[in-house]
């Protein structure tokens, strides 16, 4: 049978429990609960002694919980009386019903203290531990066992016991992404429009985790569905690993990724704690005027989006792999492009001595697909890391593409402490691709290429060097990329586009009077072509105002600059910004979220513009976001000016803007969310993450959730926590105080959930609705002694909640509905226990509290 749970309401034990605490804290006293007595001979007096004994009434608890100080988790226990067996004379005590299984999930050596028998066991015996000791404290509703470090399991810190792992419910996912842009009265005479879709589905099943990745692209001259993956995939807990099964790209770090499809695992540093642990990219550039911005990784478009002129940053990147340049291509108003690279490689991890960190893939290649012609290789790949101690460590791999293609890495890895990170590894690759001239013929090709990256964070200097790499490659080197490239009858020349020096950087420095940052790479090619970026920063405050200067340098391999060309082959951009916020002249509640904005912009290939405008925010949690910009050409003398509006629901981003220069007029928009759908229904949110947590309040709407902007459950009591760590504790509590339904009550109101990657867990709440009530409760003409417990049943569960009476009787209750019983308990026996029949119709109301008497009769067949 379940049992029955209940829920105590502590705003008048809580006295209790100070109370008592403050009588026991005197070493031997005693405090006499007759002295509480009322003068009454027919009401039996409530047991107080375990409040005297700094112990709590039995029943059920949420609670923290702590384990020598650090808090493990958050949960409901059950206090009963159980067997005191260092005193067998003292009979029973409460104490907490804790299983070995919820002890070995706090990383408890069990199988040195408890029997196969006693695994079974509802409640363990604490005692057969040596030394433990447990301790609640009502008051802040936290419980706390100190235990023998000899007891636990020797873990790092911020382990999570695999036991308490949470695979989450069935349910499907989606999020969607759609933007667009209308061109309206273009100076050419032709008005054009496009749009771009992205739909990330789901569907979860146990330990299984189906994903896909699609997008949809649609202009006046084309249309194109692309799916850039689609795959099944589950941990593999006993290896601290993933199993993926179809498409995606292979792991980064050791060898570039590369598109395939077929088998992957890998090791899964998420299940490590943050201490045996880790990037995404921030991109930054500069547009020219109201521009478009499109991402592309391994060939796919990933991200997309209209800026106003002067410099964007996006920080928000889903990359479809660990590794893999990103490409910004930014279209001007005028059709002209410019695009630059933005490296993204990590560091090889480095293992701490023993661990072992490996990847394999079996598979087919898979092309961007941008020529169908391209040919694709069933190849195998395999690579490891292993930490043999003292900061070295060891990593290598070898990629095997039929009888066509071969190639090893070796390399080492070394922790240099206060000096940094350091890698260096080389790589052989024996390659046979058809001629140039002649697609029938092979040549054979065998080279070396050689790699250094470093990585460093100087806290005397506040320097953050990212990522730095160089890397050198022989004529006769292929990489996998450059080997399938090579294959690709598209390509007109053996050496197009493979490298043969690269350097790339991203450091970030913070001065006394500001921060300065600078992302650069830089490539030369076999073929004689060249291609470089370099995004330099500087951003600091003047008292109030902000200030900032950008300059971006750009050159690319693929176009010139011309009248044969919209392509920039080489631009210089230069920006300087100031922010002055309202506040500064005025103290307002409006002007704190109001700021007044100033750009210029120049470039090598454009004229020099100036931009002028206002920007703000609105509403509690500033879900309101709007901006309005007017600008000058210095040069044409022309105008142009952009206005943008966007709002964070609690369903989804939308956004909306106008824009106008002078080739034409511009409405854009954009429109981002999420949604789950579980056996409750569908559920909207805003763009989910890896994994995800169901808040549910039955029947309770608009109660927010602590630490989320604008998140609060829906119509039918439900909402989505759009991102939870995979495989570390996470706390969820709700707040109450901002509820919109005063007439409900929620339980234990903070719990703790510990998903495994791509989980939906479910966090469900109790909730009581009803009338809330002061009543005061006569038995046989008499207040019901003070301690007593009343108990109120749901109508819709097996769950009970339980309130201690006060002073004179009186009890505080909420969530009561109009008519029902309640049950009075003061002890065992007949005569300490009886029923309340109340109706609240005719009550006299005070503050949406009601004041009521309820009288109690015996409970019949009671003993």
């Amino acid at each position: 049978m379940e049992k029955v749970k209940h829920t105590y309401v502590l705003s008048l034990g809580l006295g209790l429990s100070i109370a008592f605490s403050s009588f026991s804290a005197i070493a031997q006293e005693h405090f006499n609960p007759r002295l509480l007595e009322t003068d009454s001979t027919e009401t039996p007096m409530m047991d107080l002694s375990l409040f005297a004994k700094d112990e709590v009434p039995p029943g059920d608890y949420n609670v923290d919980i702590y384990i020598n100080g650090s808090l493990v988790d958050t949960k409901t226990i059950s206090f009963r009386k159980l067997s005191d067996d260092k005193n067998t004379t003292a009979g029973q005590v409460v104490g907490a019903c804790l299983s070995v299984s919820e002890l070995k999930a706090w990383n408890v050596r069990v199988d040195n203290y408890f029997s196969e028998q006693d695994k079974t066991s509802e409640c363990a015996s604490l005692q057969a531990i040596p030394g433990l000791e447990q301790k609640m404290d009502l008051a802040n509703q936290r419980f706390d066992l100190t235990i023998p470090q000899v007891a636990l399991l020797n873990t790092a810190r911020g382990y999570v016991s695999p036991e308490r792992w949470d695979e989450g419910i069935a349910a499907g996912l989606l999020n969607y992404s759609v933007s667009g842009q209308q061109d309206l009265h273009h100076r050419n005479g032709v008005d054009s429009s496009n749009q771009f879709v992205s739909l990330q589905p789901g569907l979860n099943l146990g330990a299984w985790r189906l994903r896909n990745y699609s997008t949809y692209s649609h202009s006046e001259s084309e249309s194109e569905w692309d799916s850039v993956y689609t795959y099944a995939s589950r941990d593999i807990k006993s290896l601290k690993s993933q199993l993926v099964l179809g498409q995606g790209t292979t792991r980064g770090g050791v060898f570039d990724s590369v598109g395939f499809t077929g088998v992957q695992m890998y090791s899964d540093n998420d299940m490590k704690p943050d201490s045996m642990q880790g990037f995404a990219p921030v991109i930054r550039g500069i547009a020219r005027s109201n521009a478009e911005v499109t991402v592309y990784q391994n060939g796919h478009s990933i991200y997309k989006a209209t800026v106003p002129p002067g410099p964007f940053e996006f920080s928000d990147m889903y990359p479809t792999g660990s590794s893999g340049d990103l490409k910004v291509v930014i279209k001007e108003s005028d059709g002209s492009q410019s695009s630059f690279i933005v490296p993204y490689a990590t560091l090889p991890v480095l293992q701490r001595e023993g661990q072992v960190q490996y990847g394999l893939v079996a598979g087919k290649t898979r092309q961007d697909g941008s020529d169908s012609r391209a040919e694709d290789f069933n190849f195998v790949q395999g690579s490891a890391a292993w930490g043999v101690g003292k900061g070295v460590t060891l990593y290598g791999g070898y990629i095997q593409a039929e009888d066509k293609y071969s190639n090893l890495i070796a390399g080492t890895g070394f922790n240099l402490g206060s000096a940094g990170a350091l890698s260096f590894d080389i790589s052989q690759s024996w390659a046979d691709v058809p001629q140039p001239d002649n697609i029938r013929q092979m040549e054979h090709h065998s080279g070396q290429s050689y790699r250094v990256r470093y990585s460093k964070t100087l806290q005397q200097t506040n320097t953050d060097i990212a990522v730095a790499g160089y890397k050198f490659s022989t004529r006769g080197y292929l990489s996998f990329q450059d080997f399938l490239n090579d294959w690709d009858p598209g390509n007109s020349a053996i050496d197009n586009g493979r490298e043969r020096n690269r350097f790339d950087v991203t450091i970030s420095q913070t001065l006394p009077f500001g921060t300065l940052s600078l992302t650069m790479y830089d490539a030369s090619y076999w073929n004689s072509q060249h291609a470089d970026s370099l995004n330099l920063g500087f951003s600091s405050t003047l008292g109030p105002v902000s200030y900032s200067l950008n300059y971006a340098h750009t050159k690319n391999v693929d176009g010139g600059y011309g009248n044969d060309s919209d392509e920039y082959d080489d631009d210089n951009v230069f920006s300087l910004n100031f922010s002055v916020p309202f506040s500064a002249f005025s103290n307002s509640e409006a002007a704190q979220s109001i700021s007044a904005n100033y750009s210029m912009n120049s470039s090598k290939h454009g004229d020099t513009t100036h931009n002028i405008g206002i920007s703000g925010t609105a509403m509690q949690q500033n879900q309101l976001n709007w901006q309005v910009s007017e600008g000058y050409n210095a040069d044409s003398e022309a105008t142009n000016g952009n206005v943008t509006v966007g709002y964070q629901s609690s369903y989804a981003d939308v956004s909306a803007g106008y824009s106008y220069d002078d080739y034409s007029r511009r409405l854009n928009y954009s429109l981002r969310g999420g949604m789950v759908v579980h056996s409750g229904g569908i559920t909207l949110a805003r763009q989910l993450n890896d994994s995800v947590a169901l808040v549910e309040t039955p029947g309770v709407s608009g109660v927010p959730i602590n630490g989320q902007t604008n998140v609060h459950t829906d119509y039918f009591g439900n909402a989505i926590v759009p991102y939870v760590r995979p495989y570390h504790s996470n706390q969820i509590s709700l707040n109450t105080v901002e509820a919109s339904d005063a007439t409900a009550a929620i339980d234990n109101v903070a719990k703790t959930v510990v998903p495994t990657k791509g989980a939906v867990v479910r966090v469900k709440y109790n909730t009581w609705i009803g009338r809330k009530a002061m009543m005061t409760l006569i038995f046989n003409g008499k207040p019901v002694p003070f301690g007593a417990v009343v108990t109120q049943t749901s109508d819709d569960s097996d769950d009970t909640r339980s309130s201690i009476v006060g002073d004179s009787g009186e009890v505080y209750l909420v969530g009561l509905a109009d008519k029902g019983q309640l049950m009075v308990k003061w002890g065992d026996g007949a005569n300490k226990q009886c029923a309340v029949d109340y109706t609240l119709a005719g009550a006299k109301s005070q503050a949406d509290i009601l004041f009521i008497n309820g009288i109690c009769h015996p409970v019949q067949g009671a003993h």
